[in-house]
């Protein structure tokens, strides 16, 4: 834009809705979290910083999983996957490898089994081993 022979620049707003976010979440001890998120979860390390950090692939995101002296603090969901139909299958898979399904008493909420069902929602929650609560949910 000109302005009295001066050019004036338009400054963009940026947003972030076009962009992937990635997942911190804190554990007490690497290795321990390491073999929960790729072999019970399935996950793929895709990097790492020495001791400190591993960085998995999710879908066409990462989780960043870093030791911290505050891991297992956070009291609520910290990683929601997005499973549509596959919801129940991944449950007994989980189930079948040791996974522990936490049991929630919600308003409007039922229970198949360890699946929560509201209307056409169902979600599932657990935790790892550093008691970070993830989901599954169908949509």
């Amino acid at each position: 834009m000109i302005t009295s022979g001066h050019s004036v620049r338009v400054k963009e707003s940026i947003m972030l809705n076009d962009t992937n976010a990635v997942t911190n979440l804190a554990v007490k001890n690497l290795d321990v979290a390491r073999k929960f998120y790729e072999h019970t979860l399935g996950l793929t390390p895709v990097g790492a910083e020495g001791e400190e950090l591993v960085v998995f692939k999710t879908g066409t995101t990462r989780i960043n999983v870093y030791q911290s002296e505050y891991a297992g603090t956070n009291k609520a969901t910290a990683v929601t996957w997005t499973v549509g139909d596959n919801l129940e299958n991944l449950v007994e898979k989980l189930k079948a490898k040791g996974v522990t399904f936490e049991r929630y008493e919600m308003p409007g909420m039922t229970h198949q089994g360890d699946i929560h069902v509201s209307g056409d929602m169902k979600v599932a929650w657990f935790k790892d081993p550093d008691g970070n609560i993830l989901n599954l949910a169908n949509r």
